[in-house]
């Protein structure tokens, strides 16, 4: 299973197609993450300041029709995470199919990420 960060609003916004969202145009892929600790760490790297429900994608990377590469962090892993990490990405829209479980990210009062939580 890989993790996938997604605002709850963006998540819901289009329900009958494969969800894209914009690093698909200007990365070329889908960030996603390997792991609970370290899509906490990619919250807290770049999510911290987005107002609103966090929610992580739990998705099934067998059941993909895009490519998945698992490739290092450029130019680093964020904060908590070890160098050498590799990450997931997803050469194409995560099928809504492929995903498993929806969890909410829950966060501190400073918004600081501190576990993931389904999603009730």
């Amino acid at each position: 299973m890989i993790y996938h960060v997604v605002s709850l609003d963006e998540w819901q916004s289009v329900q009958d197609r494969p969800y894209s969202p914009a690093s698909l145009a200007t990365d070329g892929f889908v960030h996603c993450s390997g792991d609970e600790p370290t899509t906490l760490a990619v919250v807290n790297a770049f999510y911290r300041d987005l107002p609103g429900t966090l929610l992580a994608l739990v998705v099934d990377e067998r059941k993909l029709r895009a490519e998945v590469r698992w490739e290092a962090a450029d130019p680093a892993p964020p904060p908590g995470v070890a160098p050498g990490t590799l990450f997931p990405h997803v050469f194409g829209t995560i099928d809504r199919a492929a995903v498993e479980r929806t969890l909410r990210v829950v966060r501190d009062q400073d918004g600081r990420a501190t576990r993931l939580t389904p999603l009730t």
